[in-house]
């Protein structure tokens, strides 16, 4: 009776997110070319409820291996209560925390990536101690020369890669699933970003998409291009959070498409194109970091907050 509940609660979710990833640019099995829209739509309550179950999982991201394999990670876990954990790592300093579970309710198997404190992301996208590089051809084998990305996050997220992949396939092995969502937070949101271009490559037959929050810029206008073409992406950014505006494009980084913004009365927005300077979306909402406030990159994300204090 609990389960059959659970999983029509999930059903209506994914009916609701389907509707929303629809809209922004479709819903596929790779190879997919992503549909680009010139529509801004306002989300119904239902279609951003259907987001929640993703958000606790990005802020789950956020809490110790431990409490997550044991599922004592207070409200990030128990909102989800059907997930299944199933491999988890990182110790939180010198290698973000992630993890692998299945989610027989939503029906997918679900990624998570540990974001970071805000005074921690703003250094590491603004530091000039980055570069745009090529990708990895051991771990991205087959993408061209062009797609570069933020030096940081590809060598941050080279440190999980392989642990992630072994884990994913042992998950859709023992669940007989064919679907994965990725999500994450800030860091979380850019490693996950790449995950869903390096996992493809290994895992046929498979569908992957990234529910990010507050993603940084993560590589240039041909990694973005190859996102758009390859990837179901949504990244959510709230309100006046400048996070989402870093790097600065001057320095050749470019948004991918899929940006759903927050607008200060709390609706949700869906922004078509790639970094579009509409007002209502973040790159034209917040012109510079003067202009944007840092206390909205944790959230709320409807009624999510992310960070370790959800954890307990």
């Amino acid at each position: 009776m609990v389960y059959s509940l659970f999983c029509s609660r999930g059903v209506v979710a994914l009916a609701a997110l389907g509707s929303v990833l629809q809209t922004i640019g479709g819903v596929g099995a790779l190879p997919l070319r992503r549909q680009a829209s010139s529509n801004f739509t306002t989300l119904s309550a239902d279609q951003i409820a259907a987001f929640k179950p993703f958000s606790f999982y990005a802020a789950a991201a956020y809490c110790s291996p431990s409490t997550v394999l044991a599922s004592s990670c207070g409200v990030s876990c128990s909102a989800n209560p059907t997930f299944q954990p199933l491999a988890a790592g990182g110790d939180g300093a010198g290698v973000q925390f992630w993890y692998v579970g299945i989610d027989p309710t939503l029906e997918t198997v679900i990624v998570g990536h540990q974001g970071t404190d805000p005074s921690t992301i703003v250094p590491l996208v603004t530091d000039a101690d980055f570069d745009l590089q090529h990708l990895n051809s051991t771990l991205f084998p087959g993408i061209d020369s062009s797609v570069q990305v933020h030096s940081g996050f590809a060598d941050e997220h080279a440190k999980t890669a392989t642990s992630v992949l072994s884990a994913v396939q042992d998950a859709l092995h023992k669940s007989g699933l064919s679907k994965v969502t990725i999500v994450g937070h800030s860091l979380g949101a850019a490693l996950a970003l790449l995950d869903s271009v390096y996992l493809p490559l290994f895992v046929p037959n498979t569908t992957f998409s990234i529910i990010g929050y507050g993603l940084p810029r993560v590589g240039n206008p041909a990694f973005a291009a190859f996102v758009n073409s390859n990837v179901n992406v949504t990244h959510v950014n709230n309100k006046e959070d400048f996070v989402p505006t870093l790097p600065g494009r001057f320095l050749g980084f470019q948004h991918p498409q899929g940006e759903i913004h927050i607008q200060d009365d709390n609706t949700w927005i869906t922004c078509p194109g790639d970094d579009n300077t509409d007002k209502r979306c973040t790159t034209g909402d917040v012109s510079n970091i003067f202009e944007g406030d840092l206390n909205n990159h944790d959230g709320p994300y409807d009624v999510v907050e992310m960070g370790s204090s959800q954890c307990s």
